[in-house]
């Protein structure tokens, strides 16, 4: 069955010296301040569509990584990943960095690797954003 999810911007203003609110209207869960200053320079508390994005590819990666290492009769004790989103402007998305550290017991080294590779290429945020160069380090926890 297939899901839509919605999110609502309200921008107020010119790009430069404007700002918005963007909400996540399926979850209820938040509405949160965004500006051209906190995508292009520091943060300061609001948030920027690549941090969306990040935040997105990493539950997604995760939760696809799950799926393959249970498919493979390995399911995970813990996985996290962490998703770094770079925007350049005038540029636009340069490239994506997942990090994932995952705790797997009785996997092997080259299993965890090449199910981990397989998930990055199979997570559909991952599809979704086949603009950017996606790279995965991955870590297999002890």
């Amino acid at each position: 069955m297939a899901t839509t999810r919605t999110a609502t911007t309200d921008w107020k203003g010119a790009l430069i010296g404007g700002s918005g609110t963007v909400s996540l209207d399926s979850s209820g869960v938040g509405t949160y301040e965004v500006s051209w200053p906190s995508r292009a320079e520091a943060a300061n508390g609001k948030t920027s569509p690549e941090e969306l994005i990040a935040a997105a590819h990493s539950a997604c990666y995760s939760m696809a990584f799950s799926h393959a290492l249970a498919g493979a009769g390995t399911p995970p004790e813990s996985v996290q990943t962490q998703a770094n989103v770079t925007f350049q402007p005038g540029e636009g998305i340069t490239g994506i960095v997942l990090t994932v550290k995952a705790r797997v017991p009785g996997i092997s080294k080259e299993d965890f690797a090449n199910l981990a590779q397989n998930a990055k290429e199979n997570c559909p945020v991952s599809k979704a954003l086949t603009g950017a160069p996606i790279s995965l380090e991955a870590e297999l926890l002890p």
